[in-house]
């Protein structure tokens, strides 16, 4: 039997497209108009009582103010959708979508380790976790500044999943569970001694809706100044259904930005997905669809402590993203059968006791039973709090950078010494997956803080570090690459294309990313329909059989 554990994806949304009004989203369901329906209005400024009555009058009632989206979460009835977008106070009315959550040893594969004997272990920084909550182990336990629970229903801010508590860890575990004489490994977290701001958004099961993730983003830019919040880990993700720039989930993620909060995401778990026959290219999942986050693919680093051997997790999501074709994932790093923090009496240990890391697999003794620290988890969900920890170190260093400078120096001092292609079989189902190594596939490079930590450039003023957009060109087959004039890449010496993303697998010559032949393989029209917008998004019509699955261990 095949044993599978869904990370960092997942939300299928079961309405019916409307078409006609610009304003509502399209997979909104409105099909039975009586019925209450959970819905996020984006105002076109902060919202006050005046905007609330106007929701009130059509029958909706204020469930939550989402003031960083200039909005709020409301049960509104179907048939008063429509009524209600056509007031020319609103912005954009989308469904209140549902989502869910997307170290071997990893320090070595990302140099985190050189880093900390140099002295750089997060402190002072503040990194907020917005996951299932956290169970509170012995090497998280003194750095939990703060913990604040947003899901409906519960008061408790502790992890009944099992997910949050290892994303912590691998921040800033400091391993304390694993330190002594009797240890032959530690698992330390990127930033040991960092503080985690823990707000849980995902249930026992590991699910969650938009509108708790908006309001927990909302409340991590209110504590920013009293914890010193400079970074944001979203290990969680769901199916693009609408544009980065009407996307509330997107437009919060942002805000956060725009407040000095250096936002990490999860690419998703779909690389695998060929359901519209793209080989998985134009999986990457909201909100890491967005052009100021930091998106993370996931590698594998085989067992070793060398980069050397390390590929590309095939289930890690590739771009462009769907309707906006932004260049993504940015940078990838270990994601793949990664030993962090253990939750006691978390659903997932429970259900998979595999994932328990045995004692002899760290610690000299002739106990041959399960550890009560330690749990194996695969996934971009893993790669992403990877990249949050080197972020912690970089401002730990140099407080003064900005959201945008990080993402710049990580993207830029990433590794780009790829193979072309890599391999993957499935041991169970025999299925063989190929890996291209393309800009759309591995980004900017595999992480390296110890580079990025001895890197200082500087952004040209007043530039940003806003992904790219990808274009095709009907004229000669190919994709290109496109900056906004705001942006940094392209637009001298030091943050040119092939600096910051490399040569020949990622880019060939100065802008070309790849053929279209090259991406689709014997299924170009189709998969080209689907990421290029001449058809519907993908995932109106994925079986949840399909979606998110990555095995517990064993990659591929």
């Amino acid at each position: 039997m095949k044993h599978v554990l869904t990370l960092g994806i997942l939300a299928l949304t079961a309405g019916l497209a409307f078409a006609g009004n610009p304003k509502v989203a399209g997979d909104l369901d409105r099909s039975n108009p009586n019925k209450l329906v959970d819905v996020i209005v984006q105002f076109r400024q902060s919202p006050t009582s005046v905007q609330h009555k106007k929701v009130a009058d059509r029958g909706g009632t204020l469930k939550a103010p989402l003031n960083v989206v200039k909005g709020g979460h409301y049960a509104l009835p179907a048939g008063a959708v429509d009524a209600l977008a056509n007031d020319p106070d609103v912005a954009y009315v989308s469904p209140d979508r549902p989502l869910k959550a997307t170290l071997d040893y990893a320090e070595p594969a990302t140099n985190a380790s050189i880093a900390f004997r140099y002295g750089y272990d997060g402190t002072g920084v503040g990194v907020a976790v917005i996951d299932s909550g956290l169970g509170y182990p012995a090497d998280l336990k003194s750095r939990v500044v703060y913990s604040q629970n947003f899901v409906p229903g519960s008061s408790t801010t502790s992890d009944a999943y099992g997910h949050g508590t290892h994303v912590a860890g691998i921040v800033a575990g400091d391993g304390t569970a694993s330190t002594g004489w009797q240890y032959f490994k530690t698992f330390r977290g990127m930033a040991p001694n960092a503080n985690i701001i823990n707000l849980r958004v995902l249930d026992a099961n590991g699910m969650g809706t938009d509108s708790a993730v908006i309001a927990a983003i909302q409340q991590a830019i209110a504590l920013q100044s009293q914890y010193n919040i400079r970074v944001i880990n979203l290990s969680l993700g769901r199916p693009v259904e609408e544009s980065y720039q009407t996307d509330p989930l997107c437009q919060a993620v942002e805000q956060a930005w725009k407040a000095g909060i250096v936002v990490v995401t999860a690419a998703g778990n779909e690389g695998r997905n060929n359901s519209q026959n793209t080989n998985g290219y134009g999986t990457i999942t909201s909100p890491g669809n967005d052009p100021f986050a930091i998106t993370v693919g996931a590698m594998k680093t085989n067992g070793t402590v060398s980069r050397g051997d390390d590929t590309i997790a095939s289930y890690s999501s590739k771009g462009p993203t769907l309707l906006d074709q932004v260049v993504k994932p940015d940078i990838v790093a270990p994601g793949n059968r990664i030993v962090s923090l253990f939750a006691p009496a978390a659903i997932l240990e429970t259900l998979y006791p595999q994932i328990v890391v045995p004692f002899q697999y760290y610690k000299a003794t002739s106990n041959t039973g399960s550890s009560t620290a330690y749990v194996r988890l695969s996934g971009t969900s893993m790669a992403a709090p990877m990249v949050s920890g080197a972020a912690a170190l970089l401002l730990q260093k140099d407080p003064n950078l900005s959201p945008d400078a990080v993402k710049a120096r990580l993207m830029k001092t990433a590794n780009k010494s790829f193979p072309s292609t890599s391999i993957a079989v499935d041991p169970v189902t025999g299925m063989t997956y190929v890996s291209q190594y393309d800009i759309f596939t591995i980004g900017a490079g595999y992480l390296d803080v110890w580079a990025a930590l001895n890197n200082a450039d500087v952004l040209p003023a007043g530039k940003t570090a806003l992904s790219p957009k990808a274009s095709y060109s009907a004229k000669d087959g190919k994709v290109y690459i496109v900056y906004d004039s705001s942006v940094a890449w392209g637009t001298s010496v030091a943050w040119g294309t092939s600096i910051c993303w490399g040569t020949n697998v990622f880019v060939s010559g100065t802008s070309v990313a790849w053929g279209t032949s090259v991406a689709w393989g014997t299924s170009t029209l189709q998969g080209f329909n689907v990421i290029w917008g001449t058809s519907l998004a993908w995932g109106t019509s994925t079986p949840s059989s399909e979606t998110s699955n990555v095995a517990i261990y064993g990659d591929n």
